[in-house]
C-alpha cells in the first residue's frame, strides 16, 4: 500500500512538474563516481552490486520535502557492472538529491535494501539540512516502534547538493612541505577553538574563525594544524541528557562520518549552501600562507550507521554487505573493531577505491598536507577481520602518486586488540607513541623503575622503530591530546570526572598515570600549585628535547582544563570550549611554550631524524656514575654537539620527591655551562631566549624535587 501511494504521488508530481521544467534524461557515463556537472549537463553515478533498481530524486528547493523529480534507473539502460548511471541536462541549479535503492531485505545474509529510505550519495561534496536530523526516523527499527505508519517525510530534509560550477581564487597556494623533522603539531577542535565568547573572534566556531586565531598559533610557533574530525557528521545523533544539568549531549568530536567528502556545514557561517566548501579552503589558504600545515583527522574505521539498530544513510542502503564487516554466524549483526557499533570493510577493493578516491579529494581539491587516521589498526585487516602483514589498502595510500607528498600519521590500534605501535605496517606512516605517553607520564609520577624506559622514549623510541628500518619521524611524540585529561587535569585529578556524560563515569580510560599532588581538582594551597606547574613545564620540556615529533594538544599551553572529564566527546560546552581569558592569567606558560618551540629549532640535534648513536649522547647518574635504571629516579644526559661549530647539551632530570645535586660533565677549557630551562623557577628565569642563557659557576648544580634543566655549552666570555 505504501508502495502505490509513493508511486502514484511520485507520478502526479512529475505530470505537474513537467509543465513547468522538462528535463532531458540520457544513459549517463559510470565515470566518475558522484555527481559531476560539465556545462548544462549533470552525470550521477553510484555503486551499488546488489540492488535491483535505482532511482535518483531531484529537488529544486533545500526545503522540500517532496521531489520535483523522481528518475528510475533500470538495469538494462543505467547499470554498468555495479555501477548505476544516468545524465541529467535542463535542471536549475543548484540542485539537490537523494536516492533511493530496491534490492533484498534479508538482514541475516547481510542484505539491508528499503525501498522507501532515502540514501545520501556517499561521494556526495556538501549536505543541506543537516541542522533537521532526525536519526530514529533513518533507523531499521522505525517500523517496530510505529507499527503501521509510513516513515515521515522528515527524512527527506537532509540532502546532498550538486557542486555548483564556480572557481575558488587559491592564487598561489602551495603546500608549506615542511619536513618532518622541523614539524610541530597543535592538536585542537574547531569549533572547540574560538566558539567560547573570550575569543574574541566575529566567526566564532567555524573554519573563518581558526584564520582569526592564525596571529596567536604563528607566533606560538606550531607548523602544523591538526583539526579533529571536519567531515559532516550528525551533532544531535545522541538521545542522552547531562545528569548534572539536563542539557541535551551531542556529538561535539565527531567521530561518527556520514559524508567524507563533505566538510562538517555547522563549521561555516553557512550564508551560501556553498559555504562549508569555499570556507574550509579560505582557511587552508589563510594557514598556508602562515607557513602553517593543515591535517585531518579522518575516521574511516567505521561510520554513523552504527550496528543493526543503527540508521540507513547511505552504505547500508546501497549495499550494506560489501562495505561492512558482519559477522559470519549471523550476518545480521556487525563486527565491532571500532567501539562505535560496525567496522568498515576496508581492504575490499571497492570500499578501498573509495578511500583512497576520498583522501585525494581532500588533497587535491581542498589542499590539506596530512591526515591522522583514527583507529588506524582496522584498515589493516581483511575481510574476516584478520590483521594482515602487508594490507592492501595501507600500501594503497603510501605508495599513491597523489598522496605521496602528504604526511600520514596512524592510531596504530583499536577496539578488537589490535596495539601495534612499533609495527605499523610501511615506513612512510609515523604512528601516535601510546608508549611515549604513558611511560613519560609515570616517570614524572615518580613510578619505580621507569629511568630506562624514560631515556628510551627520550631519544626517539628505538626500541619500537629501528628494528624495522624506521627512525624518530616514525614517532608522533604526546604527552596529552584530545582523548584523556588536558595537561593541566594531569598533575590536578586523580581520578577521571565523567559524570556529566551520562554513562555513570564508565566511560574514558582508567589508566591515566596522574597524580593530583594533594587536592582533587583545582586548588589554593600554593605548595600544590608549585608543584603542578612545574610538572606541567617537565612534561612540556620533556616533549619538546625528545627525538621524534612532538604534538601538543591546544589549550595545554595555557592550561585549560575539562575539569576532570577525560572523554569529552559529548560536551559542547566551557568543558570543552578554550577559554582565552587564561591566554593573559597564564602568560608566563605561553611565553614558556614559545620559547620551548625557539629552542628546538635552535638546536637541531633534538629532532635528527636518526637514533642517536653510542658516541652522540653519554649518560650519567648524579654522581657521574652510570644511572641506576633500575630503581633510580634522576638522570643526567650529554648530548655532543653534531657539528664541529654546534653547543653541547646537558639534560638534568630529576623526578625525586627530594632534590638531587648532580655533578656536571665537565667540558673543554675556555667553556662553560649555561641554563638555558630551569623547570624550578619562575618566569622568566624558567626559559631564557637565546644569547642570555647565565653562566653555571659551580661543578655541580642541584635540582629540587621534580624539576629538571637544560645546559648549553659556550665560550666563557
Amino acid at each position: 500500500m505504501l508502495g502505490t501511494w509513493l508511486t502514484k504521488a511520485i507520478i502526479l508530481a512529475l505530470k505537474l512538474e513537467a509543465m513547468e521544467t522538462a528535463l532531458t534524461i540520457t544513459r549517463g557515463h559510470p565515470l566518475p563516481l558522484g555527481v559531476h556537472a560539465e556545462g548544462g549537463n549533470l552525470n550521477f553515478a553510484v555503486f551499488s552490486r546488489h540492488a535491483a533498481c535505482l532511482w535518483l530524486l531531484l529537488f529544486d528547493d533545500p526545503e522540500s520535502l517532496d521531489p520535483t523529480w523522481c528518475i528510475e534507473l533500470d538495469s538494462k539502460h543505467h547499470r554498468t557492472g555495479d555501477i548505476w548511471h544516468v545524465g541529467v541536462h535542463g535542471a536549475p541549479i543548484p540542485l539537490y538529491y537523494v536516492y533511493q535503492a530496491e534490492g533484498p531485505f534479508e538482514p541475516a545474509r547481510g542484505y539491508r535494501f528499503n525501498r522507501h529510505r532515502i540514501l545520501l550519495d556517499p561521494y556526495a561534496l556538501a549536505l543541506v539540512g543537516v541542522e533537521h536530523w532526525d536519526f530514529t526516523i533513518h533507523s531499521d527499527t522505525w517500523h517496530k516502534r510505529h507499527p503501521g505508519e509510513p516513515i515521515p517525510k522528515a527524512q527527506y530534509r537532509v540532502k546532498c547538493l550538486v557542486p555548483v560550477e564556480e572557481e575558488f581564487n587559491w592564487g598561489d597556494d602551495r603546500p608549506p612541505k615542511i619536513p618532518w623533522s622541523k614539524t610541530v603539531i597543535y592538536e585542537t577542535h574547531v569549533r572547540g577553538l574560538t566558539i567560547h565568547p573570550s575569543s574574541g573572534c566575529l566567526r566564532r566556531g567555524t573554519f573563518l574563525g581558526v584564520i582569526e586565531k592564525i596571529p596567536y598559533l604563528k607566533r606560538l610557533g606550531i607548523t602544523a594544524l591538526e583539526m579533529m574530525p571536519v567531515h559532516q557528521f550528525n551533532p544531535r545523533e545522541l538521545d542522552r541528557k547531562n545528569p548534572l544539568t539536563g542539557e541535551p549531549l551531542v556529538n561535539y568530536w565527531g567521530y561518527n562520518t556520514v559524508a567524507f567528502f563533505a566538510p562538517h556545514a555547522q563549521y561555516s557561517t553557512r550564508q551560501r549552501v556553498t559555504s562549508p566548501i569555499t570556507e574550509f579552503k579560505a582557511m587552508v589558504k589563510a594557514l598556508h600562507e602562515a607557513g602553517i600545515e593543515v591535517l585531518l583527522d579522518v575516521v574511516f574505521n567505521h561510520t554513523a550507521e552504527g550496528d543493526e539498530t543503527g540508521p540507513t544513510l547511505h552504505f547500508k542502503g546501497l549495499d550494506n554487505c560489501i562495505y561492512y564487516l558482519l559477522e559470519e554466524r549471523d550476518k545480521s549483526r556487525y563486527v565491532n573493531f571500532s567501539g562505535c557499533g560496525n567496522t568498515l570493510n576496508c581492504n575490499h577493493p571497492v570500499v578501498r577505491n573509495y578511500i583512497l578516491e576520498c583522501l585525494r579529494y581532500w588533497v587535491t581539491e581542498m589542499h590539506v598536507d596530512g591526515f591522522r587516521f583514527d583507529l588506524a589498526s582496522i584498515l589493516g585487516r581483511d575481510r574476516q577481520g584478520k590483521l594482515i602483514p602487508n594490507p592492501p589498502l595501507l600500501e594503497s595510500i603510501a605508495e599513491d602518486p597523489i598522496l605521496r607528498g602528504v604526511k600520514l600519521i596512524a592510531e596504530a590500534w583499536d577496539v578488537g586488540g589490535a596495539y601495534q605501535v612499533g609495527l605499523f605496517p610501511g615506513e612512510r606512516w609515523s604512528e601516535w607513541n601510546g608508549r611515549y605517553r604513558d611511560e613519560v607520564r609515570r616517570f614524572w609520577r615518580g613510578d619505580r623503575g621507569m629511568l630506562g624506559l624514560f631515556a628510551t622514549r627520550l631519544c626517539g623510541s628505538s626500541d619500537l622503530y629501528q628494528h624495522s628500518g624506521k627512525t624518530p619521524l616514525n614517532s608522533i611524540n604526546f604527552i596529552t591530546c584530545h582523548d584523556g585529561f588536558t595537561l593541566n587535569d594531569l598533575v590536578s585529578y586523580k581520578h577521571k570526572h565523567n559524570e556529566a556524560n551520562g554513562e555513570h563515569n564508565r566511560d574514558g580510560s582508567n589508566e591515566n598515570y596522574s597524580c593530583n599532588y594533594g587536592v582533587e581538582g583545582p586548588s589554593d594551597d600554593p605548595r600544590i600549585e608549585a608543584i603542578r606547574l612545574r610538572q606541567i613545564k617537565n612534561f612540556l620540556t620533556t616533549l619538546f628535547v625528545s627525538r621524534g615529533i612532538p604534538m601538543l594538544l591546544g589549550g595545554d599551553e595555557f592550561r585549560r582544563s575539562q575539569y576532570g572529564n577525560n572523554n569529552a566527546y559529548c560536551q559542547d560546552n566551557e568543558i570543552s570550549w578554550y577559554d582565552w581569558r587564561l591566554v593573559e592569567k597564564n602568560a608566563y606558560l605561553v611565553r614558556f611554550v614559545r620559547e620551548l618551540i625557539r629552542f628546538r629549532f635552535a638546536h637541531p640535534v633534538l629532532s635528527r631524524e636518526a637514533f642517536y648513536q653510542p658516541h652522540e649522547i653519554e649518560w650519567f647518574g648524579p654522581e657521574r656514575s652510570p644511572p641506576d635504571w633500575h630503581e633510580g629516579y634522576a638522570l643526567g644526559a650529554r648530548i655532543h654537539p653534531d657539528s664541529p661549530d654546534g653547543q653541547a647539551l646537558c639534560l638534568l632530570f630529576n623526578a625525586a620527591s627530594e632534590p638531587i645535586a648532580f655533578d656536571l660533565p665537565p667540558l673543554p677549557k675556555g667553556r662553560r655551562w649555561h641554563l638555558a630551562i630551569d623547570t624550578a623557577a619562575s618566569s622568566p628565569y624558567d626559559i631564557y631566549e637565546t644569547g642570555t642563557e647565565p653562566a653555571i659557576e659551580t661543578a655541580w648544580l642541584r635540582l629540587i624535587e621534580r624539576s629538571l634543566a637544560v645546559l648549553i655549552d659556550r665560550e666563557i666570555r
